[in-house]
């Protein structure tokens, strides 16, 4: 049976929902009517690690067909709780219906894709080295494939309710392997978490899968995330979300008696280079484009580029005073929550007061979740001399530093920690000056961009979603793109094994 608004609040652990039995609290939706809802307790993330568990051995031996089928299905069961989806997810995150909409295709249409990818047989990555057995010393019959590790805890994300929450690219990616999966849904967007994990439990039922196979928690507390992490049936952790929040969990899965994997996505600042020959004739087309990418869906985007790198002089000012103007027209946009709005706050505040820094534009409201835009700016001198300029800032500001020349482009370029995302723009005759960026950036960053922009993800084999800490907790892997199925694997090798024995691929 479909979720009813006066069902909302519990654990969905096993095979159905249960009434909380934690603490209870409040939402806090952007707008509308609160709802109650309870945090799970530690005997409840008992109780969803040890149902996973229990799925775990059926679930992994189902064939990829099977899998994929479920894949498919939960798109078709979201799809047909879309409007309802829509209606209390725009309340609860404050974000304009075309977005969520547009989101809602990304993560049905991710659904679909691994569900296609669960039917190729590149992900298994199977090795055969036939025995031979005349050789001295003979050589057994070896076979390598990728197996499933075990039941895997996810980590919604605040700022997408559904691509990258209870049926986003970690759930996805982990299912279609043969992995259970038990989500911490987040607190900005509770309901909606609610309306997706029904959707998915009925996908569930529907194909006959384990119960166990799914499960979500809900909490308002730190106790919730702690028991997931360091719960010995778990094998593996996702999560995307603050730098300070990811590593406290990242230790806690390196500090197990057993330490498992924690992909997380954390910080980043995704630093923009405009080199000099795109400055002087692309300068204000650059400043009006960045401006928009720097404030799309409120700075809360993990792409956002808050870094902005400009040659010193005419180029430097004539981008400032163009995106200047363009933030000037760009409305307030309301944050996902009141604590990320004042973190917001708290971050330009901080920022403002530091020894160097210039503020260009300034419209961030002193309380409330409807954030205007803020541009600071500084010199490369003062950026390099404090390193706290290059944490992020969650929404919808940016800081612009000015550059005496291409050796100090690369000198900052150096002092930069780990990004998702590094992006040069320039012309044919800024290659040489790009070339000698490109080769430090690449090992800052997860995705080069060049004349272009870091928002916008695109969901395919080639992208990756990652980099080195703390934009990552595992350079080497990604949270989008059929690629992040790897994180959910182990390499196995099975030495002169009857055929019949060996897993259904």
């Amino acid at each position: 049976m479909a979720l009813r608004d006066d069902q909302i609040g519990g654990q969905l652990i096993g095979s159905g929902w249960l009434a909380g039995q934690g603490e209870e609290f409040l939402s806090e939706p952007a707008s509308g009517a609160a709802r109650r809802f309870t945090s799970a307790t530690s005997a409840e993330v008992d109780g969803a690690a040890r149902a996973a568990e229990d799925a775990f051995a059926a679930f992994a031996a189902t064939t990829a067909q099977h899998r994929a089928r479920f894949l498919d299905r939960i798109a078709a069961e979201m799809r047909a709780r879309e409007e309802r989806i829509t209606v209390i997810a725009c309340a609860e995150t404050g974000l304009p219906e075309a977005r969520i909409r547009a989101e809602f295709a990304r993560t049905t249409g991710q659904l679909r894709l691994f569900a296609q990818h669960a039917l190729t047989r590149g992900w298994l990555d199977e090795r055969h080295d036939p025995g031979l057995p005349t050789r001295i010393p003979p050589r057994p019959d070896l076979r390598l494939i990728q197996r499933p590790v075990g039941p895997v805890a996810v980590f919604a994300a605040s700022n997408f309710p559904l691509a990258f929450s209870v049926a986003g690219g970690d759930t996805a990616s982990a299912l279609a392997v043969g992995c259970p999966v038990i989500v911490k849904a987040h607190q900005a967007h509770l309901a909606t978490s609610e309306i997706v994990a029904d959707a998915v439990d009925t996908a569930r039922k529907a194909e006959r899968l384990p119960p166990g196979t799914f499960a979500l928690l809900q909490s308002a507390t730190r106790m919730t995330g702690t028991a997931l992490v360091t719960h010995p049936l778990v094998r593996a952790v996702g999560f995307t979300g603050s730098t300070v929040g990811g590593r406290a969990l990242f230790d806690l899965c390196a500090a197990r008696p057993e330490p498992i994997p924690f992909y997380g996505e954390l910080g980043s600042v995704n630093p923009l280079f405009v080199l000099r020959g795109a400055g002087l004739r692309r300068g204000a087309e650059i400043a009006r484009a960045w401006a928009t990418s720097l404030t799309q869906g409120a700075g809360q985007f993990c792409t956002k580029p808050g870094l902005v790198i400009l040659p010193a002089g005419e180029i430097a000012e004539r981008f400032l005073q163009v995106a200047v103007e363009a933030l000037a027209e760009t409305p307030s946009q309301c944050m996902l929550s009141d604590t990320i709005a004042q973190g917001f706050r708290v971050s330009i505040a901080r920022l403002e007061e530091k020894s160097g820094v210039v503020t260009g534009h300034n419209t961030v409201a002193k309380e409330g979740r409807d954030m205007g835009p803020v541009l600071l700016r500084t010199t490369a001198d003062a950026f390099l001399a404090d390193p706290e300029m290059a944490e992020e800032a969650f929404g919808p500001g940016g800081l612009a530093i000015t550059v005496a020349d291409p050796e100090e482009a690369v000198a900052l370029a150096r002092s930069l920690s780990g990004q998702l995302t590094a992006t040069v723009h320039g012309d044919p005759e800024d290659q040489a000056e790009a070339r000698a960026l490109f080769g430090i950036l690449e090992r800052k960053a997860g995705r080069l961009i060049w004349n272009g922009f870091p928002t916008g993800v695109e969901v395919a084999d080639a992208m990756v979603h990652g980099g080195p800490f703390p934009a990552s907790t595992n350079f080497g892997h990604t949270s989008v793109g059929t690629l992040s199925i790897r994180r959910w694997l182990r390499p196995a090798c099975y030495q002169d094994i009857p055929s019949g024995l060996t897993p259904v691929r």
